[in-house]
This record gives structure tokens, C-alpha cells and sequence, in this order.
């Protein structure tokens, strides 16, 4: 998993509350088991019209947002159902950072284990964030993990909380399998003296 410590990126502002993850990656998608190609997926139901042609009205089909790795995003961010499939999506897209002042219990764990960091802020830090978030091509925000601050287009800056082991983690870019491997030496040092003292096994 690819670390995360100081993110410097353009913010799109997703000003909608209660963003199921059928609306983040939509259920005709979760065919794979893949974590990649699923960008295109991403928000389908409202970034394409019904023919397939974009819909230039929604946020990250806009020029100064195609590129976006931080998404701003209202109360509730990722509600529904369990699918991990949603930070997949938002991953393979290119966002590794989406800001709200909640999430759901379980969207927001799974993207720790996806190399994406969800930050929770009150909804007054929401609302100076979404307002650079809507400077188009000048909507840069740097998020400084081990600070634990994020810093606006203007130099202001907002703080946040943020669990110390999930910190760490995504630090040290651990997803589980990472860090259970961190353990190796004594996980070999287990076996072998198991080995030693019951051959038969």
C-alpha cells in the first residue's frame, strides 16, 4: 500500500449529503475483484448521461477538477452498503484524501485500508474547505498527515484528529497483510521452535 504523508493536490467540492456507495462506485461495477479500473466506474450515475456522454454539469468532469485528489464532500460520506469496491474506485481515480464531517462506520475503515485518508472536520472547517474546494484550478489543498493539518490555497489551515494507529498505518503504508509481515521475525521464530519440539507436525 502506498504511503501517505503530505498530500499536495486540486479539491473538488461534492456538496452532497448521504453518498451511498452505490452512488460512489454503482452496483453494476462489483464484478471484479480487481482494485484497479474501477475509476471509470466512479460516481457513474451522475458524471454520465444516459447515452454514455459526459454530463458537464457534475463536478469531476470539469476541467479544473479531472485531476482532483482530494474530494470535499457533505455530512455522511459513504453510507449503504459494505462494498470495499468504493475506496477502490475513489483510489483508481486518483482520490487518496476525501473530507467530511462524518462517515460511515464502515466505508471509513475500509479506506484506511486502502491507502485513503478520511478526515473528519466540523462543519464550520467544512465549509471554509468546500469554499477553496470551488476555486476551480486554484482549489489546492496540502494535507500534512504526521501534522495533522490541512492547508489552504491562501495559507490558512485547519486541524484534525485522526486515531494514532490508523496514523500509523497509513504512514507506513500497512494494510493488514503489511502489517501482520511487520511481525515476520517472531512469526518465523514461532515456527521454528514448534518445529523443533514436535517434529512429527
Amino acid at each position: 500500500m502506498q504511503p501517505f504523508t503530505t498530500l499536495t493536490g486540486v479539491a473538488a467540492p461534492l456538496d452532497i449529503m448521504n453518498v451511498d456507495t452505490d452512488m460512489i462506485i454503482p452496483k453494476q461495477y462489483l464484478k471484479t475483484i480487481k482494485r484497479t479500473g474501477l475509476g471509470t466506474g466512479l460516481f457513474a450515475e451522475m458524471r454520465f448521461k444516459e447515452d454514455g456522454s459526459e454530463n458537464p454539469d457534475f463536478v469531476l468532469n470539469q476541467p479544473a477538477y479531472r485531476k482532483a485528489q482530494v474530494l470535499v464532500a457533505g455530512d455522511n460520506f459513504g453510507c449503504g452498503s459494505s462494498r470495499e469496491h468504493a475506496p477502490w474506485a475513489l483510489l483508481d481515480f486518483g482520490i487518496r484524501c476525501v473530507i467530511s464531517t462524518s462517515f460511515a462506520d464502515i466505508f471509513y475503515n475500509n479506506c484506511f485500508k486502502n491507502g485513503i485518508l478520511p478526515i473528519v472536520v466540523p462543519q464550520s472547517d467544512l465549509d471554509k474547505l468546500m469554499d477553496d474546494a470551488r476555486r476551480g484550478a486554484n482549489a489546492t489543498l496540502t494535507i500534512d498527515l504526521e501534522a495533522q493539518v490541512i492547508r489552504g490555497p491562501d495559507g490558512g489551515t485547519v486541524k484534525f484528529d485522526i486515531d494514532s494507529f490508523r496514523k500509523h498505518l497509513l504512514l507506513n503504508g500497512l494494510d493488514d497483510i503489511g502489517l501482520t509481515m511487520e511481525k515476520a521475525p517472531a512469526i518465523d521464530s514461532y515456527e521454528a521452535k514448534a518445529a523443533n519440539s514436535r517434529p512429527w507436525l
